[in-house]
């Protein structure tokens, strides 16, 4: 976006019209969702929106739509670097349909999730984007205020709610053949948890297990030891696990980036090395995987993607109100390989 000099008068809806040669009222329903804009079009408003930081008013909207703009975000664990990248997209595809964000960290607590779920209980909250790891269908069901709500994650609450969510166990499929496709037989998995509450880790340990099965490889029990949490000390904690085993892994395959970081410091620790002695792949691709030394092989998800399709589901259940049965989209990842799985030549 582009910084408004010191003491500019704010951009205006004429400003925004006039930067992408359309009508005001063309960019009022972009900005207010209300009537549908040819791509292109809507690609020019936007565009303007984001070059001249056109912020809306939020009292005057209300007045005129009934609606404020303002959505909610709420994640598990904003510590997450993955959770704050996908944030950050989350934030920059509202803005260019003239929303504002409020965020909250649930903590996977099931009350704070549902209190989310029902807007927070403020009335200027038009709808929620909401990432839950403890709430259940029933309690979705039953909340207080439901108003639109769109779901990012593995948790499946059936037709109650939009979802937008990749595929994990396609993903962790891919990422587990990639080691047995470089040679390596004797492949562990960290994040499991017993008993799970996650259906990450239930979604990626299948996908772990399936190729697996795919290349006649037999799984064993003790290659994907239980973890707390998904953070870097759980990661190294399993690893350590993992290296005391009479017969030590060749691979690793972890749930998510920081699991692989931790294992990644727990080899370093041992005096072994990536990938010499083990190969470690992780998943989400944050920012610090493509700066690890070896730098770590791991599935990125399409987070712009996920942002944007989220943001857009909101808008189209705030635009036309809560009916028929929840979407489900899937966008896409990409296997980013780099030197942590590669086996040396």
């Amino acid at each position: 976006m582009r910084a408004q000099d010191s003491g500019a008068a704010p951009a205006r809806l004429k400003d925004v019209a006039e930067a992408a040669g359309v009508s005001i009222k063309t960019v009022s329903n972009v900005v207010n969702g209300s009537v549908p804009v040819a791509a292109k079009t809507r690609a020019r408003v936007e565009q303007a929106i984001e070059q001249l930081g056109y912020q809306p008013n939020v009292m005057a909207r209300r007045l005129r739509t009934g609606r404020s703009g303002v959505i909610a975000l709420a994640f598990p664990e904003l510590p997450s670097p993955y959770f704050a990248e996908l944030a950050v997209e989350v934030i920059a595809a509202a803005r260019r349909h003239g929303c504002t964000v409020l965020m909250d960290d649930t903590g996977g607590d099931p009350a704070a999730e549902l209190r989310i779920a029902s807007g927070l209980g403020d009335p200027m909250i038009d709808g929620v984007i909401l990432s839950p790891l403890g709430l259940d269908q029933a309690e979705l069901v039953a909340r207080e205020r439901p108003i639109p709500l769109v779901l990012l994650g593995e948790a499946d609450m059936g037709p109650v709610a939009d979802r937008v969510h990749i595929d994990n166990v396609t993903a962790a499929r891919d990422a587990t053949r990639h080691l047995v496709e470089q040679g390596y037989r004797r492949i562990a998995a960290i994040g499991w948890q017993d008993p799970s509450p996650r259906a990450t880790a239930q979604q990626r340990l299948q996908g772990y297990l399936e190729a697996l099965a795919e290349a006649r490889v037999q799984p064993d029990p003790v290659l994907f030891p239980p973890v707390r949490s998904y953070f870097r000390p759980d990661g190294a904690a399993a690893m350590r696990r993992l290296l005391k085993l009479p017969e030590r892994p060749d691979a690793v395959f972890c749930f998510n980036d920081l699991l692989a970081l931790g294992a990644m410091r727990a080899v370093h620790e041992a005096g072994l090395r990536v990938p010499q002695d083990i190969a470690l792949v992780g998943f989400d691709d944050v920012e610090e995987a493509e700066y690890a030394i070896p730098s770590l092989t791991t599935i990125a998800p399409d987070k712009a993607k996920i942002a944007e399709l989220a943001v857009s589901l909101l808008l189209e259940r705030i635009a036309n109100g809560e009916s028929g049965a929840g979407q489900r989209l899937t966008p896409g990842y990409r296997l980013v390989v780099r030197e942590s799985s590669v086996r040396p030549g």
